[in-house]
């Protein structure tokens, strides 16, 4: 008998309990936060995101392109990438082509073709979201062929129109709710605000992996008053970005460890 044929014997004849399925619904249905109000929630969750300078702008579905394309200008963007085959697309499109020099691009190409340009030229990307979760301060992205992944990922601003009304407390009741078991798509991505890295000397940058700003476009529930969620509002601190960081004229007593170096670096050394 050969040791493959000895270990299976072995296990064939082991009185092995029947392993019993984990009551996953159960469990979260008593250990899941629960808030007083559906506007509680949205504010929870507006400040988990904002403490990561997520940018939040509470819309309705009149005042959201007209938000998007104030922001976008305000931001100096030159450009903007959007999904021009989904109708949320199209009217990004007809508010930048009506108040805004701001070009409007779009995947009218293989990504191979462009993919240079498309890596260093591209100012902002727009996609919409599946969905949010309250406790984590999450957003739910949904990529397929008219939003790819790298829509959100690659250039340094990322927009993000999302539907509040389709907010989860937990993952868990994301993936019920979005029936994930069902099929998914080669990624589902949960974004909890703009990309940030620290090194091993602790400094934290931004967009050093992805955007360096999210920007979302938050559709206010018709039953939710914007007011009530105003106090949900932080100002923005600010922050270094390893893509617009300007030199400080501050210096630390401790010399910089590459000097001399030619790389952004978000500390203030004396090099």
């Amino acid at each position: 008998m050969s040791a493959r044929d000895n270990i299976l014997a072995k296990l064939r004849k082991a009185n092995a309990y029947p392993m019993i399925e984990p009551k996953v619904d159960e469990y979260y249905r008593e250990t899941s936060q629960e808030w007083d109000s559906e506007t509680e929630r949205l504010k929870h969750w507006a400040k988990t995101m904002q403490a990561v300078k997520t940018e939040i702008y509470w819309v309705t579905p009149e005042t959201w392109p007209q938000t998007m394309v104030r922001v976008a200008g305000e931001k100096g963007l030159k450009n903007i990438l959007l999904p021009l085959k989904t109708e949320h697309g199209q009217t990004a499109e007809r508010a930048f082509q009506t108040a805004s020099d701001i070009e409007v691009k779009s995947f009218g190409k293989p990504i191979e073709d462009w993919k240079d340009s498309y890596f260093a030229d591209i100012d902002a990307g727009f996609t919409s979201a599946r969905g949010g979760i309250a406790l984590t301060g999450t957003l739910v992205l949904w990529p397929d062929i008219e939003e790819p992944r790298s829509q959100s990922l690659v250039p340094p601003v990322h927009f993000c129109l999302f539907d509040a009304a389709k907010m989860y407390n937990t993952f868990h009741h994301a993936m019920r709710g979005e029936k994930m078991a069902d099929g998914m798509p080669t990624n589902v991505v949960l974004v909890s605000g703009p990309s940030k890295t620290a090194d091993i000397q602790l400094t934290l940058a931004y967009g050093a992996h992805g955007p360096r700003d999210l920007v979302v476009l938050a559709l206010v529930p018709p039953h939710i008053n914007p007011a009530d969620l105003e106090d949900a509002e932080l100002v923005p601190k600010p922050y270094i970005s390893i893509r617009n960081r300007k030199p400080s004229s501050k210096t630390r007593k401790t010399p910089c460890p590459t000097n001399p170096c030619a790389k952004a670096c978000a500390r203030p050394w004396t090099c």
